[in-house]
């Protein structure tokens, strides 16, 4: 049976990190949290667990996680957040691995809490992530704050059985705060990058993310929620495009 290290970044993680570090006992040789200097109970929460407990300075979350990957003293990798955990499911297909590893990474479907609802559809279920891999067969990328482990040419990969479990928003006040700031980090992200918005895009890219995650992914069937879930989806598609457009043209 293969050594696995479970790697987490946190921040403030007080709420869900309990779940998250119980829910790995059972499947993680090794467990290391790279945290941004928590103002809260988090670092005593770890300190329970018999962590690696590391502090960083936080610079964005691929690099936080490519830092976290650096520190782990197993060749096997699984990769969470401070407010996800493994359902039980999920847990059996881990260790099935653990005795018969044969691929170089393995998706599983995200199940994703929103106001004390699990949600089923639109953009958010399956949801599927890549976070159990074998060291050295990828790395973080994407645009921040949207993060994926990207295997490298030629890897192999598979998908295990069970659900990751998040706990994404506790209210709508929060969902707004997260909107608002994850809309200017990719609006940054973005203009790093050399990429431009304009009026087209402002108008036409939200519009086009609210159809599908409504109607083409059915956000519809879950309710009141799946239709502010699929609202906000627009909020942030247009506010990402909105302040990419102000910082090419700061004038305006």
């Amino acid at each position: 049976m293969i050594n696995l290290s479970a790697v987490i970044i946190t921040f403030n993680e007080e709420e869900h990190l309990d779940k998250c570090l119980l829910s790995l006992k059972a499947v993680a040789d090794e467990i290391v949290v790279v945290d941004s200097f928590s103002t809260d109970d988090t670092k005593a929460i770890c300190a329970k667990h018999n962590v690696v407990f590391v502090e960083r300075e936080f610079e964005g979350y691929i690099e936080q996680k490519n830092f976290a990957l650096s520190l782990a003293s197993n060749d096997y990798i699984l990769s969470l957040d401070g407010d996800e955990a493994l359902s039980e499911e999920l847990t059996q297909s881990i260790l099935k691995v653990k005795s018969n590893w044969e691929f170089d990474g393995y998706y599983s479907n995200r199940k994703n809490n929103y106001c004390g609802q699990w949600i089923n559809h639109s953009d958010w279920y399956p949801d599927r992530k890549l976070r159990l891999f074998k060291k050295g067969s990828g790395e973080w990328k994407g645009i921040n704050p949207h993060d994926c482990y990207t295997l490298k040419k030629g890897c192999t990969k598979g998908h295990l059985k069970g659900d990751l479990l998040h706990w994404i928003y506790r209210d709508y006040q929060e969902h707004n705060q997260k909107v608002e700031n994850f809309s200017t980090i990719a609006a940054n992200a973005y203009f790093k990058l050399g990429k431009k918005s304009s009026i087209f895009k402002i108008v036409f890219r939200p519009s086009w993310a609210f159809f599908k995650a409504y109607f083409l992914r059915l956000g519809f069937l879950d309710g009141l929620n799946g239709f502010i879930i699929c609202v906000q989806t627009y909020n942030v598609t247009f506010l990402k495009y909105i302040k990419l457009y102000r910082l090419w043209h700061p004038k305006l």
